[in-house]
């Protein structure tokens, strides 16, 4: 039986979503994003003004990728809609990730903004993605609020710190109908693994893949982990225990 996420009517057989910033070059962000086969990839509205003299990054996103912008560097919801608005009418479409950050030092989401954002979105049409601390009581308002999905950090932005949420974020899938997708901090593939064995939907990948030695490998071992956690979360992990079980018998021995 086929495995897909579905979200808006897009089928996606790829659950690692890619980051676009950091990369040392758009042609080296392509590579990774190729290696991996991501099918979805977020990008700051910054980078796709057709305008700039600098490089348009739209140019680097490969045929097939869906693109979702990143409303970074809103500090409220209205400034929030404005970067929405402005990249639906630069032709960017209307996956739209609502990142609203007003804390400089930790640039943890501002919950309230992001669900005041959220509200007038959804109802625009847009398929909106909140960025949020994992919080059941907001996520619940996200989803009545019309997300199509809902992202929880695993730990602050960049911090390459793992998933320092667990809990919280596996309260969330069990309690949350929509597609849980872990967002930020995730600094290792096997951290990503954690996370898919745990039933997120899907995860998010910036730092950790961009800053490494050799993005476009370390793309591909994302990828790789993120494959293995999804099949083992299908397969069934089996429930730890305090004592010691026997893989073979411990008795009818073959005696002479």
């Amino acid at each position: 039986m086929e495995d897909f996420l579905e979200i808006a009517g897009e089928k996606l057989n790829n659950r690692l979503f890619i980051g676009t910033g950091k990369f040392s070059s758009y042609p080296i962000m392509k590579q990774a994003l190729e290696e991996a086969g991501t099918q979805v990839a977020t990008v700051a509205l910054r980078r796709v003004d057709e305008g700039s003299k600098t490089e348009n990054i739209m140019a680097y996103i490969p045929r097939g990728c869906k693109v979702m912008i990143n409303t970074s560097g809103a500090r409220d919801a209205q400034e929030a809609l404005r970067i929405a608005h402005l990249a639906k009418a630069a032709g960017a479409g209307n996956w739209i990730k609502i990142e609203v950050i007003r804390d400089n030092k930790y640039l943890l989401p501002d919950s309230l903004e992001t669900l005041k954002a959220v509200e007038v979105l959804a109802k625009e049409g847009f398929i909106v993605f909140p960025y949020m601390s994992p919080d059941l009581s907001i996520a619940r308002r996200m989803v009545d609020a019309g997300a199509s999905a809902i992202m929880p950090l695993g730990s602050p932005i960049g911090s390459n710190r793992g998933v320092k949420t667990r809990e919280l974020i596996e309260i969330m899938v069990n309690e949350i109908k929509l597609p849980v997708i872990v967002d930020a901090g995730l600094g290792r593939p096997s951290q990503a693994c954690e996370c898919m064995e745990l039933g997120a939907a899907a995860v998010l990948v910036n730092t950790a893949i961009a800053v490494s030695e050799d993005p476009v490998k370390m793309a591909k071992a994302f990828a790789q982990a993120v494959y293995a956690g999804r099949l083992a979360y299908l397969s069934g992990i089996p429930s730890a225990v305090k004592t010691a079980r026997a893989s073979s018998p411990l008795t009818g021995f073959l005696r002479q």
